[in-house]
């Protein structure tokens, strides 16, 4: 028997260091772990009851995806994220969002249109309802589920990364209420245009809703 014949019947098992990253990972994107915080190795080995071998090889992870950074003397902490580094992001995300809401209207169905429209709706509640909070993991899930859609894990774990450089930016800059309705409003514009299957109005609709957030958040001076 061939290893093809095994593959996708062995269950996902998570290693120490894929648990510590994970809920590390986390910590920075919710704002627990803040931009320029000091992250301690000997209190994260006691407090995840493991030794330091697993925290290093999780702090590697989030040093090559720029989440950390490293010093001799100084040790770890959460990476600064600066107003210049913040328009190369956003003129990344202009380009790819583009691309992958393109690809998603090409493959849009019902159970997509239903998993935005849902996201939508829940925006909509929690920024009636004064839930800001909550507000920056659904967007991370609406943008998540166009990337998916795309076909493309390479576009997906792209768009991740830029997304988790944008939640990171708005704990120090957060986005105020009028500016989260634009967001939902220009949301709306790409989940019509994938309602039609109209891929060149659906990359339109997804660079022009990032430019007008890059307009907003990282002005030119």
């Amino acid at each position: 028997m061939t290893t093809k014949a095994w593959a996708g019947r062995l269950p996902e098992v998570k290693s120490k260091a894929d648990l510590v990253y994970e809920s590390l990972r986390s910590a920075i994107a919710e704002g627990e772990l803040r931009p320029g915080a000091k992250v301690n190795m000997d209190e994260l080995s006691r407090d995840f009851g493991v030794s330091k071998i697993p925290i290093r090889e999780a702090v590697k992870r989030l040093e090559s995806e720029g989440l950390v950074v490293s010093k001799v003397h100084s040790g770890v902490t959460v990476s600064e994220v600066d107003l210049t580094e913040m328009r190369g992001v956003f003129l990344a995300r202009e380009a790819i969002e583009g691309l992958v809401a393109g690809l998603a209207a090409a493959n849009a169905d019902a159970a997509l249109i239903s998993e935005l429209e849902k996201t939508q709706k829940a925006m909509r509640k929690a920024l009636d309802s004064g839930a800001m909070d909550r507000l920056p993991s659904l967007n991370s899930a609406f943008h998540h589920a166009l990337a998916t859609a795309s076909g493309y894990r390479v576009l997906a774990d792209l768009t991740e990364q830029l997304l988790m450089t944008v939640r990171r930016y708005r704990l120090t800059s957060p986005v105020d209420a009028t500016n989260w309705r634009s967001v939902i409003e220009e949301h709306d514009a790409i989940v019509e245009a994938l309602r039609d299957g109209d891929s060149t109005a659906a990359t339109e609709a997804a660079r022009a809703h990032t430019a007008a957030q890059a307009r907003h958040e990282v002005p030119e001076d």
